[in-house]
Parts: C-alpha cells; sequence; structure tokens
C-alpha cells in the first residue's frame, strides 16, 4: 500500500484519481486549496502537509487567474515549492499534471505558464536525493464533471450547434479513466518514472465530432451545425473574459486553433493497452437524465441569473422615481404607512432592490443573495396583504408573480450552489 498525496485532489481530475488508486488499495489523502496552497502557505507548512507521504500527484491549477493566484504563480511558481517540499518532506515519487502544448514561449498565458512549470520541475528532479519526478501532458480530457465535457455537452443540447470554428481544429480528448488508470500505474511501477509522457486518445476529432459524440453519449438527436464567423467568435471570446466562470475566452480560442493533439503510442506503452476512443470510453458510463438535463441548463444558469439581477435592478430604478412617487406614496398609504414612514418604506426597499440586484448581477455569493431575495419577497408579500382587492385581481397579476419569481429563485439557487 502507497500513502498517495494528491494536491487538487477536490478538482475533477483529483477526485477521479482519488478514486481510482483507493479502488487499487492505496492510502489516498486528496488536499483541496483550503487545505494546502502552493502560493500562500508557508515551506514549514507544506512541508508538514507533505510529510508521510510515499507520492504526491499534483493536479493543482488555474484557468484564469484570479487576484494574487496568478497562473504563473501556481503552476511554475507552486510547483517550485511543491518539489522543495516533497524533497525536505522524503517523499520518493512527483507526479505533475502540466498541459499538452505547455511550453515557455507558448501563445497564451495558460501555456507560458505550464511550461514554466515544467522547466522548474526539471530543475528540481536534478537533485539526487529529490524525488522522482514524471510530467503528464493530457489534452483534452473527458468525464462526467469535467468543464470541458460540460461545455461540448451544452453545445450538444442546443437546438442549433454552434459550430467552433472552420472544422480544421483538432483535438484528441482522452477519458478521464485512462488518465486515472495511467496514474494507478505510475504509483505501482517499479524503477524508473518516464520523464514526461503526453496523454492523448488514440484518435484525433474535430470540435464538431467531438461534439456529436457527446450528443449521441447523451441519447439527444443530431442537430443542424450552425457556422460561426471566427471574428463572432472573438468577439463572443472578448466578452467571455470578462467573466471568471465563462467557458469561452480568448486564451482557449487560441489554443484551440493552434490545435491539441499527440502520438499516443509512448502513453499507451505505459498504460499497457490502447487508451480507449472516446465513444467506447464513454459508453462503459452512460448517460442518465441529470446529464441530459445538466446539459441543457449550462447556458441557462447564466441566463436566469442575470435576468433575476435585472428584474431587481429595474424595481429599484422604478422606485426611485421612473414610476411616479406619488403613486408609490399613495399605495402605502393603504397599508396603513405615511409621512416619514412611507419615504423610508419606499426608499429603503429601493436600496434593498439595488443591493441584491448588484450582488447577483456582479455572482457575489449567489445563494446568499438569494436566501436574501426570498425573505425580501416574503416580507413584501406579507405587508400587500393589506392592499385593496385589485393588487391581487387585476390581470396582469402583479403580485401573484411573486409566486414563480421564488420558484425562479430557488432554480438559481440550486443551479449556483
Amino acid at each position: 500500500m502507497t500513502r498517495v498525496l494528491i494536491v487538487g485532489g477536490t478538482g475533477f481530475i483529483g477526485r477521479h484519481l482519488a478514486g481510482a488508486l483507493a479502488i487499487a488499495g492505496h492510502a489516498v489523502t486528496a488536499v483541496g486549496r483550503g487545505d494546502l496552497d502552493l502560493v500562500r502557505d508557508s515551506d514549514a507548512a507544506l512541508v508538514a502537509r507533505l510529510t508521510n507521504h510515499d507520492v504526491v500527484i499534483n493536479c493543482a491549477g488555474l484557468i484564469r487567474s484570479r487576484g494574487t493566484n496568478t497562473m504563473m504563480a501556481v503552476h511554475a511558481g507552486g510547483i517550485g515549492r511543491l518539489a522543495y517540499a516533497c524533497r525536505a518532506a522524503g517523499v520518493r515519487r512527483l507526479i505533475h499534471l502540466s498541459a499538452l502544448g505547455a511550453a515557455a514561449d507558448g501563445d497564451t498565458d495558460y501555456q507560458r505558464s505550464k511550461g514554466q512549470g515544467e522547466h522548474v520541475l526539471g530543475d528540481a528532479g536534478r537533485h539526487a536525493d529529490g524525488p522522482a519526478c514524471c510530467i503528464l501532458r493530457p489534452s483534452v480530457v473527458v468525464g462526467q464533471g469535467g468543464a470541458s465535457t460540460r461545455l461540448l455537452c451544452a453545445l450538444a443540447a442546443l437546438p442549433l450547434t454552434p459550430r467552433l470554428g472552420p472544422g480544421t481544429w483538432f483535438v484528441q480528448p482522452v477519458h478521464v479513466d485512462d488518465l486515472a488508470a495511467l496514474v494507478v500505474r505510475l504509483v505501482e511501477r517499479e524503477g524508473m518514472l518516464p520523464a514526461s509522457l503526453d496523454v492523448v486518445g488514440p484518435e484525433a476529432m474535430t470540435i464538431d465530432q467531438a461534439v456529436a459524440t457527446l450528443c449521441a453519449w447523451l441519447g439527444l438527436p443530431r442537430r443542424r451545425g450552425l457556422g460561426i464567423p471566427e471574428g463572432l467568435l472573438g468577439v463572443v471570446a472578448r466578452i467571455g473574459d470578462r467573466f471568471i466562470d465563462s467557458p469561452i475566452n480568448r486564451e482557449l480560442l487560441v489554443m484551440l486553433k493552434a490545435g491539441n493533439t499527440a502520438d499516443p503510442a509512448p502513453f499507451a506503452a505505459v498504460l499497457g493497452r490502447m487508451p480507449h476512443r472516446l465513444a467506447l470510453a464513454l459508453a462503459a458510463r452512460p448517460a442518465t437524465r441529470a446529464d441530459r438535463q445538466a446539459a441543457g441548463l449550462f447556458f441557462v444558469r447564466p441566463l436566469l441569473r442575470w435576468s433575476l439581477a435585472v428584474l431587481w435592478l429595474a424595481t429599484a430604478a422604478l422606485s426611485f422615481g421612473l414610476y411616479p412617487v406619488a403613486d408609490s406614496i399613495h399605495m402605502l398609504a393603504t397599508i396603513g404607512l405615511e409621512g416619514r414612514w412611507a419615504d423610508v418604506a419606499l426608499y429603503g426597499a429601493a436600496g434593498l432592490d439595488l443591493g441584491l440586484g448588484s450582488l447577483l448581477l456582479l455572482g457575489k455569493r449567489p445563494v446568499a443573495v438569494g436566501y436574501a431575495m426570498l425573505a425580501t419577497m416574503a416580507a413584501f408579500t406579507a405587508l400587500a396583504t393589506g392592499l385593496p382587492a385589485e393588487y391581487w385581481l387585476h390581470p396582469f397579476a402583479p403580485l401573484l408573480k411573486n409566486l414563480p419569481l421564488a420558484a425562479a429563485t430557488l432554480a438559481m439557487m440550486t443551479l449556483e450552489a
């Protein structure tokens, strides 16, 4: 039994590696950034966390820089600190997940930071008393729970499937189960580890072919393709750069355009077999109703949050004066609020609407904001019981709309959790 620590073990790949290693009989500890931070933790804290482990697997990574946790700090500086800590803690092996196309002079920040990390790890691996290092460079990793898989499934679920690229952008998807099987073999391998290994599936395919494969896995009818001019894709990507959770950004388009393929033979030699074709690997874990629902809701989730935010912001603007203030004051008088109390109720509620709508639009703690919105709606509805019957029986049902609005808010909270 080998004692394995997985850094970034709470992410998509880390969780799958942890499961495969545990099934193989190894003692696995999977830690997230809250338990081990390669940028902020002290050297002593890193060494203490790694002590008493035989193998460390680094799955930590970013697709966007966030504050002080930039891609260069995590992918390059972080791996250097991790290698030092492994050496000090007596770790025998360090398996590092980089990325296919990583290069110090790459076209994107992601590729450059990953490439710099490989260079740093190569220097660290030259110490005779340091861990044996192995760099894995996976292509697009597909599997339930993966960000790439969610995006491809979402494209497959649209009424018209947008075509990303002109049909000449190739990827070589590898299923996460094959990657996990490789890592198990490396952990159990006797003798030297390969210095580096490109981890790719057996077949290169266009983005359209990958989407069609996921569409078939979901059990959805094949959709007609919708060509998107590269210039328009660039506009969408520039907009995506402004949102941390956007699935499309300029760096992604640059990497897709450059291609993401390699020879699978070295990977197959270490794995002991050829990795499975994507369709076959997916068939081993049939799609469920939840997978189809997740695909259909992928693009609905941000639209739901933004539309609710706009509704609350519009309500604030109307209360602040776009709707005649005199009419609002008259309505408040019907439930006994007059004078100063009417002003406090009107502008206080408008301020609350403005604050909650702004927080939701910015994506700041949407679940907590949702609870505040539900409480606010409940309070306003309770006060509205004193309004004349016309407010309840109006053909446009201005108060009864709180019921579907509350349901939409609950749905948003569930999707954002």
